[in-house]
């Protein structure tokens, strides 16, 4: 079910994915509060649709400004431990990985999930992008279901 908010004009684009972190201090007073501020922190979006006529409303958080969007929760493709990872089952993120430079660092600390929660794991993908982990972690490559609000 889409949720109408009001996003950046620059992220207003249907596919774009975000990770939606709450409040900023510059939000305080804003007469779009209750416009904007109407999505569960943590969760990952995706826009599906922008709003045809929609204004351009000022913001002290986006410098051109925010307009109307529909919204729908979207999954997080993470790489998981291969043991027990099967459609289905629940699952948590191996940890941290230094190793910014791999290939496969982006799923291995997803945008839009914790470390210290377990996640349902609604597909698997296959093999994680890289050759092989220099933390010696035998990884898969999943999506995890979205989270509800």
């Amino acid at each position: 079910m889409s949720t109408i908010t009001l996003i950046g004009t620059r992220l207003a684009e249907p596919g774009q994915e975000f990770v939606y972190e709450g409040e900023a201090s510059a939000c305080e007073g804003c007469p779009y509060r209750n416009q904007c501020l109407n999505l569960t922190e943590g969760i990952k979006y995706e826009v599906t649709d922008v709003r045809s006529g929609a204004q351009t409303l000022p913001c002290g958080v986006h410098d051109d400004g925010v307009t109307a969007v529909e919204v729908e929760p979207t999954t997080v493709t993470a790489n998981v431990s291969a043991r027990n990872a099967y459609a289905g089952s629940k699952s948590k993120l191996e940890g941290p990985c230094p190793h910014v430079e791999c290939p496969s660092h982006e799923f291995c600390e997803p945008a839009g999930a914790d470390f210290d929660e377990e996640y349902q794991i609604a597909t698997i993908v296959g093999d994680p992008p890289h050759d092989y982990c220099m933390l010696d972690r035998d990884l898969t490559l999943v999506e995890f279901a979205e989270k509800k609000k």
